[in-house]
């Protein structure tokens, strides 16, 4: 398969080491704009590990406009990693010329560019999957095993969180300007809103308390109500000074057992038994991103035809913080009724 990456930030380059250990892949072409990007390639900048400590390009063809990559590279598929704000456009214009996307999440801005970017994919025939990498990383995946199992009992109660300081660290300081980004709640706590729609599907109402600096939500804490009398919470933040690092954890109540994950401790993820002493089980290897493109290319490949992540469930996520952020403005609870598309 040939692949292309179109833009060569922090995510571009985790995309690019892992896109580099897939079977059967060349990544033939990448697309950046910006010319300092790719004199830095020994110096990533981010809050997570993984990255290679150099990059080696000298085979792989360097454009900065992507309508002139799209025309003269023979793409499978590309990886779309920008900031939020071109998704939209960039995704639908790889889809238009043929071309299977992997775009990174936050799927859009707004419910319409995720719409405009479902109905080129139905057109093209072609794959669209957004990069939820949370639905892939091992410790989430076997919460949801444990979960769907039924051996432990229904969930009582679930709280999520996911705490940084503010991503200043990023390209133009992007990530901040909610222009761009969409800010905290739809760049950081999306990861814990949609991983709770994966588990229990699309809640019928959100009620969010916010911290507001500026206009912008730098701190929430949402309720999910799913009119069955549980207690399912999610905590974002971007507020934690630059010493405290980064934690995403969660704690998961079910009837027969508690399970817990958070990413400081060690061990980071635990299943505690109601009749037991606590156990640290088998974690699949690799992170979300490894797991996440490796999905995809088996997709593409026709390898497997069940997705983990569907348009329709990361547009419900855009919907999701939509809510919540009206929530958190006007004090009150807001429905979230169904989609039909």
């Amino acid at each position: 398969m040939q692949i292309a990456i179109v833009g060569f930030g922090f995510m571009g380059r985790m995309h690019f080491a892992n896109w580099s250990r897939c079977e059967g892949v060349d990544i033939v072409a990448i697309c950046e704009q910006n010319p300092n990007v790719l004199q830095n390639l020994n110096n990533p900048i981010g809050n997570i590990e993984g990255l290679p400590v150099a990059i080696d390009l000298s085979r792989v063809n360097l454009y900065s406009d992507l309508s002139e990559m799209l025309a003269a590279e023979r793409l499978d598929a590309v990886s779309i990693t920008l900031p939020t704000h071109l998704h939209a456009d960039c995704s639908i214009r790889a889809l238009q010329a043929g071309v299977h996307v992997l775009c990174e999440k936050p799927m859009a801005l707004t419910i319409d560019q995720c719409d405009s970017m479902i109905e080129a994919a139905q057109r093209s025939g072609k794959h669209l999957m957004i990069g939820h990498c949370i639905r892939f990383w091992p410790e989430y995946v076997k919460a949801k095993e444990l979960i769907d199992s039924g051996h432990y009992g229904r969930v009582l109660a679930a709280s999520f969180r996911r705490l940084t300081a503010a991503p200043i660290w990023s390209s133009g300081n992007w990530l901040t300007d909610e222009q761009r980004s969409g800010g905290m709640p739809l760049d950081l706590h999306i990861h814990d809103a949609d991983f709770i729609q994966y588990l229990f599907g699309l809640p019928t109402a959100v009620c969010s308390h916010a911290t507001l600096q500026n206009d912008s939500i730098t701190h929430i804490h949402t309720l999910y109500d799913y009119r069955d009398k549980r207690a399912i919470g999610a905590e974002g933040s971007w507020l934690p000074t630059p010493s405290f690092g980064f934690q995403m954890s969660f704690d998961i109540l079910l009837e027969k057992a508690t399970v817990v994950y958070d990413c400081t401790c060690r061990p980071t993820f635990r299943l505690c038994p109601a009749d037991d002493q606590p156990v640290t089980p088998p974690l699949a290897d690799g992170d979300g991103y490894a797991r996440e493109i490796a999905h995809f290319a088996a997709l593409i490949q026709g390898k497997t035809t069940d997705p983990v992540i569907t348009p329709a469930q990361s547009r419900d996520s855009v919907r999701m913080i939509e809510a919540e952020r009206l929530s958190a403005t006007t004090g009150r609870p807001v429905e979230l009724t169904p989609h039909n598309p």
